[in-house]
């Protein structure tokens, strides 16, 4: 039996997981668990880093002796540190409006056609290089760590950006899995800072004697290994604050047919393809309880399934719901019910939209769609889900990130877990999945598509 910390991070809360893996046995317990979100100084958003480092600590004391601990977190975010070892600053959240002219700066430099040939990245703002694009510290700056990295190197001393998420920054290499250095010093960004790169499973160093480990570090390579699949002909979202909506492919989908569809080939465990599109996810909900004041999320989801269908919709990913604020106004004056079923109906769309769009641009056919972490325990989104899809869907682990860390450390301390298949296999006959069958009128589901998207 192996016994592990999984530190995993996402972009509202963190936690502190101890598993432990064995023949037929895989458990996850809490240890703690703790606040995250953007702190706004003086008009710029960060993380508070050293929270989450206290935090962190505290997790890794109460889980007592293990074999081994790794992080994994949300992706495109980043430290700086000086020649020294030190950090420059707080990291800046991907959520502070610094990069609203970045995008058009570096496509000034480089085509969008170029940049997607070598990075196969989704056009978003909030990637790490258009942040670094708005970056006033680079000069200072030696070494580029993203979040998980950063928190490692504090741990352990040694420097180094694991692929998954380093294939996140778009400024990865996606064929040649390296950092794209040429590019990066074409727009601006000096090679210096690309520290080396670590694989999934590889030991990085040591905290108080404890061996820590690189896993599919951006947690949502961590989610997908613990995805419970049977088959090849399976689709995924890793629903939480974002939404991960996708394939897992063998090789990048790099046409311009897939570029302007802005999909994603993100880097996965064991060399894997993560070709996705972020849709915005739970968010849009979180902020519209967080200006209500209202955590009585049961009520709000009773209230909205008792609402009327498609009454109210929007596009989720629309540029005026990405950043903090009064998301019920954005949305419009209606009651709670019926701005949770709007918030809802319309990711169920935004899925529907774009698991088509990666079966017909990867030419690979779904039978099954599993939706794994937090969101996996939202029942209406999930049957809404099916329904927009037409297709069963299968929620949980809610843990998903925590899983594919605890699965990735253990593998690399011995366990007899060769591959993906084997990993999923355990996650199947140790964690309960809930199925939901399509129900209702697909007609119904193509008009509020056409009506917020227009016609395919």
């Amino acid at each position: 039996m192996k016994r592990v910390a999984a530190v995993d991070l996402g972009a509202s809360s963190g936690r502190v997981m101890l598993g432990e893996v064995g023949p037929d046995v895989l458990n996850l317990t809490e240890v703690n668990r703790f606040w995250n979100g953007p702190v706004d100084v003086r008009g710029t958003l960060h993380w508070d880093i050293l929270h989450l480092y206290r935090s962190m600590l505290d997790g890794l004391h109460k889980a007592g002796p293990v074999d081994s601990l790794a992080i994994d977190s949300w992706a495109v975010d980043y430290g700086l540190l000086d020649a020294s070892g030190q950090l420059l600053s707080n990291p800046i959240h991907y959520r502070d409006s610094r990069t609203q002219t970045s995008v058009g700066e570096v496509l000034q430099k480089i085509s969008a056609p170029d940049l997607y040939e070598v990075t196969g990245l989704q056009q978003l703002p909030i990637n790490t290089l258009y942040q670094l694009a708005a970056e006033h510290r680079l000069e200072q700056a030696q070494t580029l760590l993203l979040i998980p990295d950063l928190l490692a190197y504090w741990l352990t001393g040694s420097i180094g950006v694991e692929r998954t998420n380093a294939s996140t920054t778009q400024l990865y290499d996606v064929r040649r899995r390296e950092w794209a250095t040429a590019l990066a010093e074409q727009v601006g960004v000096p090679a210096r800072v690309l520290p080396r790169l670590w694989e999934a499973g590889d030991t990085i160093g040591s905290y108080d004697g404890t061996p820590v480990i690189a896993v599919g570090s951006h947690d949502t390579a961590s989610a997908v290994v613990s995805v419970p699949t049977e088959t090849e002909r399976f689709a995924y979202i890793s629903s939480g604050t974002w939404s991960l909506v996708g394939l897992e492919l063998d090789a990048p989908v790099l046409t311009e047919e897939a570029r302007l569809a802005n999909f994603s080939n993100e880097g996965g465990v064991d060399g894997r393809i993560r070709f996705l599109r972020n849709v915005m996810g739970l968010w849009i909900l979180q902020e519209c309880q967080r200006v209500w004041q209202d955590d009585d999320l049961p009520r709000l989801l009773r209230e909205a399934a008792a609402a009327t269908p498609f009454a109210l919709l929007i596009d989720p990913d629309a540029p005026e719901f990405l950043a903090p604020g009064d998301m019920p106004a954005r949305i419009g004056n209606a009651p709670k019910g019926a701005v949770v079923r709007c918030v809802l109906e319309s990711l169920a769309l935004a899925y529907r939209r774009t698991l088509r769009s990666a079966q017909e641009l990867a030419d690979r056919p779904v039978d099954v769609l599993h939706v794994i972490g937090g969101g996996s325990q939202n029942e209406l989104l999930c049957q809404l889900t099916a329904d927009a899809c037409g297709l069963p869907v299968l929620a949980g682990p809610v843990e998903a990130s925590a899983l594919g860390n605890v699965l990735v450390q253990a593998r690399a301390l011995g366990e007899p877990l060769p591959d993906l298949a084997a990993m999923r296999a355990l996650v199947r006959s140790t964690h309960r999945l809930r199925r939901y069958t399509p129900q209702g009128k697909p007609a119904d589901w193509d008009a509020a598509e056409s009506r917020v998207f227009g016609t395919r």
